[in-house]
């Protein structure tokens, strides 16, 4: 296994958390999450996030609005809904027992 495949399919695992995060306190059109998760080096081929937005949209986690642009066609905003809020809070449960989880499992092993 090479080490690059395995990154690559963690950060599959994470992304729609990232997402959601991005979003939870400011709205964002999808350049500006692409730029967000690239600079985190969490994405690699920036199509991975268009479905990734669609989906959250369709599970009610997502809203969108167009805002015009001063700089070409107008924008398609993000928006977290309350429902994603929800989701948002028992996903960062869910990080949390997943990373003490690992942790516990390194310290039991590593020592």
């Amino acid at each position: 296994m090479k080490i690059e495949n395995i990154k690559s399919q963690m950060r599959k695992g994470v992304l729609e958390y990232c997402i959601l995060n991005i979003l939870y306190d400011r709205d964002a059109y999808t350049s500006e999450i692409i730029d967000e998760l690239k600079k985190a080096k969490m994405i690699v081929v920036e199509g991975t996030v268009y479905p990734l937005l669609t989906r959250l949209k369709n599970a009610g986690y997502l809203s969108y609005r167009w805002e015009e642009s001063n700089s070409g066609p107008p924008r398609k905003y993000y928006v977290l809904t309350p429902r994603g809020k929800e989701f948002l809070q028992l996903m960062d449960q869910s990080w949390n027992e997943l990373v003490n989880a690992v942790n516990q499992i390194k310290k039991t092993h590593h020592e």
